[in-house]
């Protein structure tokens, strides 16, 4: 029971701080299932099956605000899934120490560049919805999807900031984006690969599932409520930790 209890809150904690800054679920929910004893590709497995949860918890609340165009919707799913699953694939083949260090580098990197780009997000102004620019766009959702199928921290985060930084949503857009096709869809084609290739510690799921659905409620409407500002500011502090604990994660693994 205080296995189970230890798991809804880390849940419940994990998943409401990624709904409300756009990704990061896995920098508490994995480690919790990693230092509970789980194999590494078991822990990610359950994880991955996990943070559909929080799509599903996220999609709840934003299908109230309607902000969501279908064309886009379609479009960010079909350049993100084959990568996702090509991701998924890999991960369970090669050890990844390498991709550990430079995407926390990255990720701090995407800390510090919203921090100094104070107007960031702030207002939407649609960009590079047509053309060249859709195609460089979809590629990017693409690397962003192999890195969501392949690691456990952070991809989230690389989609928000891609949707603002290149195809001009404001960050209360962007999370929306994030929570509902990246938590919902591109985290389950991750969860159904893993599952297919590995293992799933499916009693467990429970506690994990409830703490994802309600954190992804209870994110979700925090960061409608806290508006653009709010959520650069909970980007950024998220971002950062996420960071920190992918170095930490590679320095574990080289000594």
């Amino acid at each position: 029971m205080l296995e189970h209890l230890l798991l809804f809150i880390a849940s419940l904690i994990a998943n409401t701080f990624s709904a409300l800054a756009g990704g990061g679920a896995g920098l508490l929910q994995l480690p919790i299932l990693l230092f509970l004893g789980l194999a590494f590709g078991t822990a990610l497995a359950t994880h991955k099956v996990a943070t559909v949860a929080l799509g599903v918890g996220a999609t709840l609340r934003h299908l109230k605000e309607g902000a969501l165009e279908r064309r886009f919707v379609m479009f960010i799913l079909a350049t993100g899934l084959p990568g996702v699953v090509i991701g998924a694939a890999v991960i369970l083949q090669v050890p990844d120490i390498w991709a550990r260090f430079l995407l926390g580098l990255l990720t701090i990197g995407l800390a510090v560049y919203s921090f100094f780009k104070k107007s960031l997000g702030q207002t939407a102004q649609p960009n590079h919805r047509e053309g060249l620019g859709l195609l460089i766009g979809g590629v990017g959702l693409f690397l962003i999807g192999f890195l969501n199928g392949s690691l456990t921290s952070g991809t989230g985060l690389f989609v928000t900031l891609w949707l603002v930084r290149w195809f001009g949503a404001d960050y209360k857009q962007a999370v929306a984006y994030t929570l509902v096709l990246v938590g919902l869809f591109w985290n389950g084609t991750g969860a159904l690969t893993l599952g297919m290739l590995g293992d799933i510690r499916w009693d467990w799921l429970p506690a994990l599932l409830l703490g994802s659905v309600l954190g992804g409620y209870l994110g979700a409407h925090w960061a409608i409520a806290a508006g653009n500002r709010g959520i650069k500011i909970a980007f950024e502090v998220v971002t950062l930790l996420v960071g920190i604990k992918l170095l930490a994660d590679a320095y574990a693994m080289a000594f």
